[in-house]
């Protein structure tokens, strides 16, 4: 089986905080805790697919700053397995996120990120950039 290739968003504000989106219940892992993005469609790179992502979903448009170590996961409930390509970013201009199709946002210091209930494969990323800025 082909990994779904998808991308997010590691979108960082000036405080330093993420950007934490939680699913809505209607979507499959309902309730758990992301990185905003989606599936990338055919002729779409990975970059454009972030972005158009980050519109639909958030309203705002973002600056890719740099892309993050993709991660795979196997999600056994569901029987599917995702390539996940992440990319730091931030968010051009003063615009404020919209929850289009979250059950909410919230803005979160890394260090403090662990308390929400993240999506397995996000919570491989959360801790992949967590590395980066405080490394062992």
């Amino acid at each position: 089986m082909n990994p779904l290739e998808v991308v997010c968003a590691v979108i960082v504000n000036h405080d330093g905080e993420l950007l934490c989106c939680q699913r809505n219940s209607a979507s499959s892992l309902a309730g758990k805790w992301e990185f905003p993005g989606g599936k990338i469609e055919l002729n779409e790179s990975a970059e454009e697919a972030l972005k158009r992502e980050i519109i639909e979903e958030l309203e705002v448009r973002i600056s890719i700053l740099k892309p993050l170590e993709i991660v795979k996961h196997h999600y056994k409930n569901l029987d599917f397995e995702i390539a996940l390509s992440p990319y730091l970013c931030e968010i051009e201009s003063s615009a404020t996120p919209k929850a289009i199709e979250h059950a909410q946002l919230r803005w979160v210091h890394p260090a403090n990120a662990d308390e929400l209930d993240w999506a397995d494969a996000d919570m491989k990323i959360l801790h992949q950039y967590k590395n980066s800025l405080f490394p062992s």
